[in-house]
């Protein structure tokens, strides 16, 4: 068997087998052109996205600036509200103390609490009427008792006579 021969046959199957890797190469570079294709189009999507995230960070910063304002706002009503009541409720303290002392100084005897509990009727305002004598000029009620010289402590005193 002459050489040439047996060169021309490794020749060829070298070929055949060049071929087959050239086929297969070119389907790998098929494969790799069409993921470049979906990979630019994965980083516009992304792009985009990321654009859209800052968009909505930034409102995201005005919107909590915005809170943060009201926040502070509604800490200071809240501190005013909490001082208001502390205020409301020792000034409450000191008219209830006031009251006490009146009906202590005047003889009247509160209701107890049973009898309070009973009454489930809201009462009606007791009506002023005013009078002709002057308001400092002590007078006698029909009680035989002393009237106070001003309307403010008759008011307090018929207040007091409804609710004992």
């Amino acid at each position: 068997m002459p050489y040439t021969l047996i060169v021309d046959i490794a020749v060829a199957v070298l070929l055949v087998v060049t071929i087959g890797y050239a086929v297969t190469l070119n389907k790998r570079l098929n494969r790799l052109r069409k993921d470049k294709k979906d990979l630019e189009s994965l980083a516009r999507t992304f792009g985009e996205s990321t654009q859209r995230a800052e968009e909505n960070l930034n409102q995201l910063r005005t919107v909590a600036q915005a809170l943060d304002i009201q926040m502070e706002r509604a800490q200071t009503l809240r501190d005013d509200i909490a001082f208001l009541a502390d205020r409301g409720g020792s000034t409450a303290d000191r008219l209830e103390e006031l009251v006490r002392e009146a009906r202590d100084g005047l003889g009247v005897v509160p209701k107890p609490a049973s009898a309070n509990i009973a009454q489930s009727q809201p009462r009606k305002a007791p009506k002023v009427e005013p009078r002709d004598e002057p308001a400092d000029v002590a007078q006698k009620d029909g009680d035989g008792g002393i009237e106070p010289r001003s309307e403010a402590e008759r008011e307090l005193l018929r207040a007091l006579r409804d609710a004992g």
